[in-house]
C-alpha cells in the first residue's frame, strides 16, 4: 500500500516521484509459475471498419497513452493506480494490444485508463493488472488478425521526440503499438524531471516514424553514443528475442 501526499501536498506536486518510477529502470522479477498471474498493460486500438486510422498517428496515440498513464496523477503516492504500476514495473514490462470499433470501442471507455486522440486516431492505454483479471470488456476484443498500411507521414514535428521504428522487421501495427508505447516510457525515463514535466504539459506528443536502412542505421548511431534509447524485445512475439524494434530520440 502507497503513502498518501504529505499534509498540503496535491498530486500534481509528486511529479517527480511518478518520473521516479520511469527513471529506475524496469523488471528484476520473473515470471510467476502461473499465467494468469503475469502482469500486462491492456491497450486498444480503435480501427473503424469504414474509415481506418492512418498507421502512423493511431501508433503515435499509442506511444503518447502509455507514457500519459505512467505518469498521471493517479499513479502518484496514495494515488488509485500506484500499487498497479508500480507492480508492473518492477516485474517484465508487458503490453498487450487489441483492437475495438464501435459499441465496443466506447465500452472500453468505461474501463480506467487514458484516451488519446491523434489526428484521426485514438487509442487507449488501461492500468496494468493480472492477465488473468483482465476486464471482460476488454478481454473480449482481438489482439491479432488485424493490421493497418503503411502510410507515407510528413517530416517528423519539429522540436519534439521522435520514436522511429525498424521498418525491416515488419511488425503488426499491434506489436508496434506496444513497442512505441514501452519506447516512450524509457525516453520519459532517461529525462529530467523538468524535461519530462515539458513534454507531459505538451500531451507527450511525438512523431513515429518507419525508418529504412539509412535511418535506422543513424538511428543506432544515435543510441551507440547516448543520444536515444532503444527498445529491446523479449521475444515472446512476431520478432526474435533481443531485436532492437524502435529507437526514442528525443527532442533537438
Amino acid at each position: 500500500m502507497t503513502d498518501a501526499p504529505p499534509e498540503g501536498q496535491s498530486q500534481e506536486d509528486t511529479f517527480a516521484e511518478r518520473h521516479s518510477i520511469l527513471a529506475r529502470g524496469y523488471g528484476g522479477r520473473g515470471d510467476p509459475p502461473d499465467p494468469a498471474d503475469v502482469l500486462a498493460m491492456p491497450m486498444v486500438l480503435h480501427v473503424p471498419k469504414a474509415t481506418p486510422p492512418p498507421r502512423s498517428q493511431l501508433l503515435e496515440a499509442a506511444a503518447s497513452a502509455v507514457v500519459a498513464l505512467c505518469l498521471d496523477e493517479r499513479v502518484g503516492p496514495g494515488g488509485e493506480w500506484a500499487g498497479a504500476v508500480r507492480d508492473w514495473t518492477l516485474a517484465r514490462i508487458r503490453k498487450v494490444a487489441r483492437r475495438a470499433r464501435g459499441a465496443h470501442w466506447d465500452a472500453a471507455q468505461n474501463v480506467p485508463g487514458i484516451t488519446v486522440e491523434v489526428g484521426q486516431a485514438q487509442a487507449r492505454a488501461f492500468v496494468p493488472g493480472r492477465v488473468g483479471d483482465v476486464d471482460s470488456r476488454i478481454k473480449r476484443l482481438q489482439i491479432g488478425g488485424t493490421d493497418l498500411e503503411h502510410d507515407a507521414p510528413p517530416l517528423p514535428i519539429p522540436g519534439r521526440p521522435v520514436l522511429w521504428i525498424d521498418a525491416a522487421l515488419e511488425m503488426t501495427v499491434g506489436k508496434a503499438a506496444a513497442q512505441v508505447g514501452h519506447a516512450a516510457m524509457l525516453l520519459a525515463g532517461v529525462m529530467t524531471v523538468d524535461q519530462c514535466r515539458s513534454w507531459a504539459s505538451e500531451g507527450f506528443v511525438c512523431s513515429v516514424r518507419e525508418a529504412d536502412p539509412k535511418q535506422w542505421k543513424h538511428a543506432r548511431a544515435l543510441v551507440d553514443t547516448g543520444r536515444a534509447v532503444a527498445v529491446r524485445d523479449a521475444g515472446f512475439t512476431e520478432v526474435a528475442p533481443g531485436s532492437m524494434t524502435v529507437i526514442a530520440q528525443p527532442a533537438p
